[in-house]
């Protein structure tokens, strides 16, 4: 008999006894997982190869002192990458303890039951990893009150969280909807960060890894181990295969390339760094991949910049703002406001001001990003933003054939909150206002504006200037120094990517990369997760 066929009575009553999922899992439920859970059968087949191979690498090792690792993740395509991360830690002797929390959702909870179910599931599924890796569900720890400060940072964490999942910045409180979900969303953050308090110290974990660090509860676990003073690593991945993006105790998705920039960034590009980079400019502007750089955020085809000009009937004699958005509610552009209230904010102000301005054509280009749906769609707050659009303002939606790198050659001044385009206009000699806090602002090739007083200055100060004339040599050349150095070396090695991970696991399967030579061109990346530093093959 199946749980959800009992009679109520029977179900509510069978809630209550403990250890009635766990036993429930193992007796009756024939390995599946609850409606309210997930399968990692993929998983389950390749873990117990992986973990021999593990073991096999552990057996070689020298005397190298280990360190003890937390490696956190959940949801189940996080669980995935964890686990193959986890054993790749565990293979270069690190003592790791993979912990996790077994909800599908981050918008809802389920029963108390199913959650000990697919909490028995998923430990029966990792249980061949039990002999090189320890695993803790946080959502079954004994846990503590936390301090008020933890809680302020849970607090606010939670209304991003609302804001990510809504995909709005503006969020109406007043709703029963939302204050709902305000409400799940802190009561689950609570959980993990307990769990997190309560197993760092007792384990004496001297590293944590986690992904993204911003939102959800992944936020809460890196809140509650910078509270302990716990080393914390967080990563993500971006657009390139092969590749991951890394910080120390930071969140990742900051993109913080001050020490990157600092070390590299007073050093010339060389004439094969420069060609490399003028080619994945030329492939981006058409849509084409480029060596690992996977993903097309540009659908357009380049018909160049005239072609657009009579596409959007812009007059060549007057200047052209070009606004490039973020996705709103997108975890690169939460909470990294300066002097707005966030990215709409500054969009419509924007928008505002250049309608309001003389002679100006206003291009709105919405990112492309938003055709994968989007709660607020950027779309809509401009045309809320003014009573009517004018004839000067034109939207150019995220799935319009019009190529924003034939929109950036007929730019006279780019606006941008956090967007990368920011960067490319740069790259191209045009002059860009960067309004959010992103990882290209006080580089020296934009324009930084503080307050809303110092946008309006520098904005009226480009719109003055001559048609046709670009920024400085040294300063395209200082933007296409920094583009290289982000584009390419911020970038870790990493053998595979969150998306599509499994068809990179059958292209490097672990069993085979952890044996084999090109395990070297990934340990720095593996030993900077737990704040060690690979230099000429040794440790320091």
């Amino acid at each position: 008999m199946k749980a959800a066929s009992l009679p109520r009575p029977a179900r509510a009553a069978l809630q209550r006894v403990p250890w009635a999922g766990e036993l429930f899992q193992r007796w009756r439920a024939e390995g599946r997982p609850p409606a309210s859970g997930y399968r990692l059968d993929r998983l389950a087949e390749a873990l117990p190869g992986w973990v021999e191979a593990v073991a096999r690498a552990r057996a070689r090792l020298d005397g190298t002192r280990p360190r003890r690792v937390l490696v956190f993740a959940y949801l189940s395509w996080w669980l995935e990458h964890a686990m193959a991360l986890s054993l790749l830690l565990a293979a270069l002797g690190h003592e790791v303890w993979l912990a996790f929390l077994p909800h599908r959702r981050w918008t809802e909870d389920p029963t108390p039951f199913d959650l000990r179910r697919q909490s028995a599931y998923l430990l029966e599924v990792w249980r061949p990893a039990a002999s090189v890796l320890r695993l803790v569900d946080f959502s079954r720890v004994r846990r503590r009150p936390l301090d008020a400060d933890l809680e302020g940072e849970l607090r606010r964490q939670s209304l991003l969280d609302v804001q990510y999942t809504l995909q709005r910045e503006e969020v109406d409180l007043e709703s029963t909807a939302v204050r709902a979900l305000l409400e799940l969303r802190l009561r689950r953050n609570r959980l993990a960060a307990a769990g997190a308090q309560a197993v760092v110290p007792s384990r004496r974990i001297e590293a944590v890894v986690l992904p993204n660090g911003s939102i959800l509860e992944f936020g809460a676990v890196y809140h509650a181990a910078r509270a302990l003073g716990a080393p914390v690593a967080t990563y993500e991945f971006g657009e390139q295969r092969q590749r991951l993006w890394l910080a120390r105790d930071a969140q990742v998705m900051r993109q913080d390339t001050s020490e990157l920039w600092a070390a590299r960034g007073g050093i010339p590009l060389e004439t094969a760094e420069r060609e490399a980079l003028q080619s994945l400019y030329a492939a981006r502007r058409v849509g084409a991949r480029w060596a690992h750089f996977a993903r097309q955020w540009q659908t357009g085809v380049s018909e160049g910049a005239e072609a657009a000009r009579r596409r959007l009937g812009l007059d060549p004699t007057r200047p052209v703002a070009l606004v490039c958005t973020n996705v709103v509610g997108d975890s690169l552009a939460l909470d990294r406001q300066v002097f707005t209230r966030g990215m709409s904010d500054w969009l419509v102000e924007s928008v505002r001001r250049l309608a309001a301005r003389p002679g100006v054509q206003t291009v709105v280009r919405v990112h492309p990003g938003e055709m994968l749906g989007a709660g607020h769609p950027s779309e809509a707050v401009v045309r809320g933003s003014l009573p009517s659009l004018p004839a000067d303002l034109h939207l150019v939606p995220p799935d319009s054939p019009v190529n924003t790198y034939d929109l950036i050659e007929l730019a006279h001044v780019g606006l941008v909150y956090t967007s990368t385009v920011g960067l490319e206009m740069a790259m191209a000699g045009v002059p860009v206002l960067v309004a959010g806090a992103t990882h290209f602002r006080g580089k020296g090739f934009t324009d930084d504006p503080a307050s809303w007083t110092e946008f309006g200055e520098m904005l009226e100060r480009r719109l003055a200037e001559p048609l046709g004339r670009r920024l400085p040599a040294e300063q395209i050349d200082l933007a296409r120094r920094y583009a290289y150095r982000f584009f390419f070396e911020y970038p870790r090695p990493y053998p595979w990517h969150l998306i599509g991970f499994w068809k990179d696991v059958a292209e490097r399967p672990l069993e085979g990369l952890i044996v084999s030579d090109e395990m070297e061109a990934y340990r720095p990346t593996l030993e900077a997760f737990v704040g060690r530093r690979v230099v000429g093959g040794r440790e320091s």
